[in-house]
């Protein structure tokens, strides 16, 4: 790796600071994102949460700092998709994100978006414990503005009826998307169990914010409501579909493949051409989280799926 010049406090501020003021509009969403003469339907990034296992045993010595070299070495992936909590303390770390940002430098590899967990529901029916929750991810999006991201994804957790929770959603939403916007930042919600993994339901409190930088992440298989004996499941597809025109990035999740590669949950084919009917060219992040594979197996597995879809829909034209 390069050696780097370390800024002061006062240096990482001021750049931040001055990228947050020259930006005059919004990241580009994957919907502008794919070009005249581009053959590519979509393009490929990784998602952290891939190698939740590998991160978290010892035993790998691997560190969130590793993450943009596997991506690029052993997947050629060059568009990676952070989890906070492999930096839980790291946040306002400056020296950590300048080190973490010049790898990402020197390898090539885009960071998208940080995906935050842990910090308090921006529903939650306590005033002072929702914008506490809204006030505990200012950090992440400082972070992640100077890591080059488009985007934070949070969750909308709360409380109460079906019409209050979106009120109370909507609310830590539009707050947290208004600190985001001088930034440049997206704020996106991920269909994550309880209400927002009913795509109506998630839709319509994005729409509430009355935000143009507060949108979704649709993931293809969060999409239990409710757990227990009974669990309540929303239909994936119609939850895709619902989510799409408010999506700034989607997840390519999976857990388990049949004989010749095809994910047995999710019907890429179908998924993929509702992703893309909505006019959606950018990055489809990939999200293995089986346990029968090796993950860096599932990873493999889920990028050829992904690269036989965009063939199929390149050939197709």
């Amino acid at each position: 790796m390069k050696p780097t010049h370390q800024p002061s406090r006062r240096q990482f501020i001021r750049v931040t600071a001055a990228a947050a003021a020259a930006t005059c509009i919004l990241p580009r969403s994957g919907f502008a994102d794919k070009a005249a003469g581009d053959a590519a339907p979509f393009k490929i990034s990784l998602a952290e949460w891939s190698l939740h296992r590998t991160l978290r045993d010892a035993s790998k010595n691997l560190t969130n700092l590793d993450f943009p070299r596997v991506s690029k070495e052993e997947f050629g992936i060059d568009a990676i998709e952070y989890v906070n909590q492999f930096f839980k303390d790291k946040a306002k770390d400056e020296k950590y994100l300048t080190d973490l940002k010049q790898r990402c430098e020197d390898l090539g590899v885009k960071s998208l978006l940080i995906m935050c967990d842990g910090e308090g529901n921006l529903g939650d029916p306590n005033d002072n414990a929702r914008t506490q929750a809204v006030e505990n991810h200012y950090k992440w999006v400082e972070a992640a503005k100077f890591l080059g991201c488009h985007s934070i994804r949070v969750n909308a957790g709360s409380r109460g009826s079906y019409e209050e929770q979106m009120k109370l959603a909507a609310d830590g939403l539009r707050r947290l998307s208004e600190f985001a916007k001088p930034h440049g930042l997206n704020v996106i919600v991920e269909n994550h169990g309880g209400l927002s993994s009913n795509g109506a339901w998630l839709a319509a409190t994005i729409k509430s914010t009355g935000m143009d930088n507060c949108g979704t992440l649709p993931d293809f298989g969060n999409f239990r409501i409710s757990g227990g004996d009974n669990p309540e499941w929303y239909d994936r597809y119609q939850g895709v579909e619902e989510l799409m025109p408010y999506a700034k990035a989607v997840s390519a999740k999976t857990h388990d493949f049949d004989a010749d590669g095809n994910e047995v949950n999710t019907d890429y084919d179908k998924m993929m051409d509702i992703v893309l009917s909505h006019g959606y060219h950018g990055y489809v992040g990939i999200e293995y989280e089986g346990g029968k594979l090796d993950e860096y197996e599932g990873i493999r597995l889920t990028k050829a799926l992904l690269e036989r879809v965009a063939a199929k829909v390149a050939k197709k034209g």
